[in-house]
């Protein structure tokens, strides 16, 4: 445990995270990880759920690139009025 962590609990202020909620927000994050939930295990390190959880959140946005690349590229090759219909769609 870090010495600002510990300071914190010594001045018992209710803004600071408690460990309790620190769990509590891992084990969420544990349950929304594809990569984690698949393998069932309950025992997974806070770190490890962090680590998963960048590495995640970094292939959302690869996948979003991809998407958003793929997309203009169809938009460019189809017609104006068929493009136009698309971009309505993506608008509402």
């Amino acid at each position: 445990m870090s010495s600002r962590r510990s300071r914190s609990r010594q001045t018992g202020t209710s803004r600071n995270i408690t460990d309790d909620q620190i769990n509590d927000l891992v084990s969420k994050l544990q349950q929304l990880l594809p990569e984690i939930r698949e393998r069932h295990s309950d025992k997974v390190s806070a770190s490890k759920v962090l680590q998963e959880t960048c590495n995640y959140i970094r292939s959302l946005h690869r996948e979003v690139d991809d998407l958003s690349e793929r997309l203009s590229e169809l938009l460019a090759t189809t017609d104006t009025a068929q493009a136009a219909i698309i971009r309505n769609l993506l608008m509402q």
